[in-house]
């Protein structure tokens, strides 16, 4: 089995839990009044495992790709190293680095990092280019979420005012 294939049958045990957690665990402790909500804080939940399953459950069967592919486009585990996985490894790590940043840095800070930092390891170097758009979309991110659902989200760290 390819391992493309290998990684959709892990992605696929991982929605099937999440899955499971979304539609089974998540309710049962929603308060009365939110029984009666049309949507609840799991339908998003529920909606992305739904999802996984399907895109995990093609790539096994195959579907995605065309009779005309040739095997060349498969990954080969044996040739790793020709898959820039240093990067693959370091964006993993910037994924751990931001998670653990989000609440002392503050949204704004750890997240414009986390994007000026992960565009540059993919190759971008249009400076440029690269910084208005992290800081746009990190303000608009957290104007939508904090303004506008009102799910408040600590802006600045604590010694700066957040």
């Amino acid at each position: 089995m390819a391992l493309d294939r290998w990684i959709a049958l892990i992605l696929l045990g991982i929605c099937l839990a999440y899955g499971y957690a979304a539609w089974f665990t998540m309710d049962g402790s929603l308060a009365p009044f939110m029984k009666r909500n049309p949507i609840w804080p799991s339908t998003f939940p529920k909606v992305l495992s739904v999802l996984g399953i399907v895109a995990t459950t093609i790539i096994l069967l195959g579907f995605e790709k065309s009779s005309s592919e040739s095997k060349e486009a498969d990954i080969d585990y044996r040739r790793l190293g020709d898959y820039h996985l240093g990067q693959a490894l370091l964006l993993l790590a910037l994924m751990v680095a931001y998670a653990l940043c989000l609440r002392p840095l503050g949204f704004l800070i750890s997240t414009s990092a986390f994007l000026i930092l992960g565009s540059f390891i993919l190759g971008e170097r249009k400076w440029h280019i690269m910084l208005p758009v992290a800081l746009i979309a990190t303000f608009v991110v957290w104007y939508l979420v904090q303004q506008i659902l009102g799910i408040y989200m600590r802006p600045l760290p604590g010694f700066l005012g957040g």
